[in-house]
Parts: C-alpha cells; sequence; structure tokens
C-alpha cells in the first residue's frame, strides 16, 4: 500500500478535452483536492475548445481558493495525449446534437417515445452503432501508448463503452462511472428524514449493495447505521407512490429536463420488491413503451420528462458563450463540487485510501446470472492499483429476466457494430422492449431512416438511400 498522504506529478489524458460540462466538473473538484497536483492533457477534435479549457484551467492556479495544482495543456494528437498517462478520462459525444435529434425524435414518428435515448431504446442503439468504432479505436490507441493506464469513462452508452474497451484491449484497466446510484442513496437520506427526523444524513452513510448493467441497476440491501432500510421504503413508497416525492431541492419535474417525482422507481419496488436504482428517465426506457413511455399523457401521468433535444442544442450555445467568458476571465471560474467520483477513484489507485463504490466492469463472477465478461454494474473495493469487485449475487429471475433480455440485445449490437453487420443490428433493433408495440416491418423501416441519419459515422456499412 502507498503509504504517501499526497501525490505530486499526476498524469491525466483527458479524451473530450473541450467538454463543457464534464471537464469543468473535473477541473472543480481537482483545484479543491489538496492531496493531488499534477497535469491534465486536453484532446478533442475540436482543439479550439479544448483550448479555451486550457485557458480557463490555468487560470485557477494563482487563487487563493485553490489547493490542488493543476497544468492545463490542449493537445492536437491522441497520441500525444495518452503517452506518459497515469490516469484516461474519456467524456465524449458521440457524433452531434443532430445525429441525437434524429436518435430520440425520429421514432416519434412511429410512435416510439424516449425520455434520453442514450442507452437502449432506438437511440440508444444507433447511437451505441457509431460510438463503439470510437472507443475501438480509443483502446487500440491505450494499448499503444499508455496500456498500464486506468481509464475511467463516462460516456453513454456506458455498457457498450466499457465493453468496446475490454474486447479490443482485454488487458486495459477501464472503469465506467455513472452516478444514477447516487440519487437514489440520496432519495433513502430523504426518506429517513421525512419519515424518521433523521437529517443530515450523507448519501454515503447509506449502505447498498447494487446489481445489475448501467442505468437499469438495482439495490437488494439497504441500511443505515446497520438497520435495514427496505422496511421503511416499503413504507414511504405506499406513502409517495401516486402522488409521487419531489423532495426538498429546487425545482419540479415540470420544470427541469432531468428531474422526476421518482412515481417509476415506486411502481417498479411494488411490482418486483427490490429498489430500482437509476433515475425514472432512464428505468422507463428498459421497459416495454406501453409501462410508462407508451405517449406524452402517459409520461407526464408518471411525473418524468421526455428530454427534448432542442433543450440540449440551446443548452450548448449558453456554454460555448460562458466558456468564451470563462477563457477570457470576464466571468470568474465557480469551485463547485460535483459530487462525482471520479478524483476519489485516482486518489484510492494512487494509494490514499479505500473507496468502495458503484462500477461497470466485465462480470467475472461478482454477479450470478448474466453470462461472465458481460459488463456489469456492482459495488467493488478500490485500493492502490487495484479495483476488486464486490460479490453481489443475483436478482430475482422476474428481475433477471428482464436484464437479461438487454445484456444478450446489447452482446449482439455489439458484434454488429464490430462486424458493420446491418442484419445483426437489426435484429437487435427490433427486439427492444421500446419497440415491441411495431411490426417487424415498421420497425426495419424506422431503423434504414435512423441509420440513413447517422450515416456519416458508419463508415465501411452497406446503406440504403432514406
Amino acid at each position: 500500500m502507498n503509504k504517501f498522504t499526497k501525490v505530486k506529478d499526476v498524469q491525466i489524458a483527458y479524451i473530450g478535452g473541450g467538454s463543457r460540462g464534464w471537464a469543468w466538473g473535473l477541473m472543480s473538484d481537482l483545484a479543491t483536492e489538496v492531496a493531488l497536483s499534477g497535469k491534465v492533457k486536453l484532446y478533442d477534435i475540436n482543439y479550439d475548445a479544448a483550448y479555451q479549457n486550457e485557458l480557463i484551467g490555468n487560470r485557477l492556479k494563482d487563487r487563493v481558493d485553490v489547493v490542488g495544482q493543476w497544468d492545463y495543456e490542449a493537445v492536437r494528437t491522441l497520441e500525444e495525449a495518452l503517452t506518459g498517462s497515469d490516469f484516461v478520462i474519456i467524456s465524449i459525444l458521440p457524433g452531434s446534437f443532430d445525429e441525437m435529434h434524429s436518435d430520440v425524435h425520429l421514432p416519434e414518428k412511429y410512435g416510439v417515445y424516449q425520455s434520453v435515448g442514450d442507452t437502449v431504446g432506438p437511440g440508444g442503439l444507433v447511437r451505441a452503432l457509431r460510438t463503439i468504432p470510437i472507443f475501438v479505436d480509443i483502446a487500440e490507441h491505450i494499448k499503444e501508448y499508455s496500456p498500464n493506464a486506468w481509464v475511467i469513462n463516462y460516456t453513454n452508452p456506458m455498457t457498450l463503452c466499457t465493453r468496446a474497451l475490454y474486447t479490443t484491449f482485454p488487458e486495459i484497466k477501464a472503469i465506467g462511472c455513472c452516478h444514477e446510484v447516487f440519487g437514489t442513496q440520496k432519495l433513502l437520506a430523504s426518506m429517513l428524514e421525512v419519515l424518521q427526523g433523521i437529517e443530515n444524513v450523507d448519501r454515503r452513510e447509506i449502505d447498498i449493495n447494487v446489481l445489475g448493467i448501467n442505468h437499469f441497476t438495482w439495490i437488494d440491501k439497504a441500511s443505515y447505521k446497520g438497520t435495514d432500510l427496505f422496511p421503511l421504503y416499503s413504507q414511504f413508497v405506499d406513502k409517495y407512490h401516486e402522488s409521487g416525492f419531489e423532495g426538498s431541492e429546487e425545482g419540479h419535474w415540470m420544470n427541469n429536463h432531468f428531474k422526476s417525482a421518482e412515481r417509476v422507481k415506486f411502481d417498479l419496488f411494488k411490482r418486483f420488491g427490490l429498489i430500482a436504482a437509476a433515475g425514472d428517465r432512464h428505468l422507463a426506457e428498459f421497459m416495454p413503451n406501453t409501462w410508462y413511455l407508451k405517449n406524452p399523457e402517459k409520461v407526464r401521468e408518471w411525473k418524468f420528462g421526455l428530454t427534448p433535444v432542442k433543450w440540449r442544442k440551446k443548452n450548448k450555445q449558453e456554454l460555448i458563450e460562458k466558456s468564451n467568458r470563462l477563457a477570457s476571465g470576464v466571468e470568474p471560474f465557480e469551485l463547485n463540487p460535483t459530487g462525482e467520483e471520479g478524483v476519489d477513484m485516482i486518489k484510492a489507485l494512487l494509494g490514499l485510501g479505500e473507496l468502495i463504490t458503484n462500477v461497470n466492469i466485465p462480470n467475472k463472477g461478482q454477479m450470478n446470472g448474466v453470462p461472465l465478461e458481460t459488463v456489469v454494474e456492482t459495488n467493488a473495493v478500490i485500493s492502490y492499483d487495484n479495483v476488486r469487485p464486490v460479490l453481489a449475487g443475483k436478482l430475482p429471475d422476474s428481475i433477471n429476466n428482464l436484464v437479461i433480455r438487454h445484456v444478450h440485445n446489447q452482446e449482439v449490437t455489439l458484434q454488429a457494430a464490430l462486424g458493420q453487420d446491418k442484419d445483426l443490428a437489426l435484429q437487435a433493433f427490433i427486439q427492444d422492449p421500446l419497440l415491441s408495440t411495431l411490426t417487424p416491418e415498421e420497425a426495419a423501416e424506422l431503423f434504414e431512416e435512423m441509420l440513413s441519419n447517422t450515416r456519416e459515422y458508419l463508415n465501411g456499412w452497406e446503406l440504403q438511400e432514406v
């Protein structure tokens, strides 16, 4: 075990270094972490965006409220970013919001609605087809230029991105990170306050056992200071199943594209007896479309939102303008802790303590009932240069049946992307539960239209003109 209390000269490669969200969050978390210092190399296909982040990051060094000293450098090649790196962070948008607009909204012409469209469903699958080749390329570069680096991925579809990394470079040391489970821990903390008057419970005080796949995770054990929380959660669900639970946070589900009233989560508990551990917008997309996503009216009944891509485009423009102000120094950079665990993971992997948290990694037996090597999300113990999965057990058959369908469909999608096999991709597409009300012919027609709209990222595929 590394006995240091501080580690200097940590080298991080940030792929997607022009990010105006995750990159700024990393800057904030690094700036407020006293135990680490070093250099972040920012690589992005949009070099100018990465260079703006170089300016923004380097402005932090002279501030009195910054305790973590980091140098930021925009680089023009993936090779330059990866060479000498101890850690690789991947946070990219595969394609543009134009492709994502097709992913999310074209299926609406066929009566198929999606609340996110980046993991499963027709949007998630087509996004995966253009994302997997990018991750194959990234994995090949990591194998050549930084084979011993730890890789932390935030990009969706999380399961297939992580799976592509390991398929391409089996010895890679990669972790898929997602904060959806954190939101469920926070909900359980709110439950303790509402039902028992216990205030200021940190979500990390809620001990849970997590098992499933990304954005379709489940909790079969939850406790607070040794007390089983399932009986209390059952009362909580009975109390708020119909009305939903908003909590004390600012905003309302109707006015926020990312909030919900937790009604989907509560309904799944009443049906299956375990705590669904992702947000309602994601959970709904794993179920048949008649359950929660039949139409916009049904979505409103369940009190969550369909996040429109036009909002994402508008938000992107606002962030570009903010980036200009931050880079020029007109607007000060605010240090706001993100609540993400990327920096905590880096510290643990460097020997600065130990961390137990949920991660997406290949199944080595930590989760029963799903094939080995497929990427699952369970807890793991992260320590010096090591990620050791915690034995999570098996989901009840009724839930595992729901999960395993997506596991197999994602594997078919992976093979289709690797082999540029349109027929195989169509088989996965047709079998997705969100398309359960379409005939095979309707699904095939939608599939051709969606592929045509993302053809720029499908080099080598034989596509029809639509």
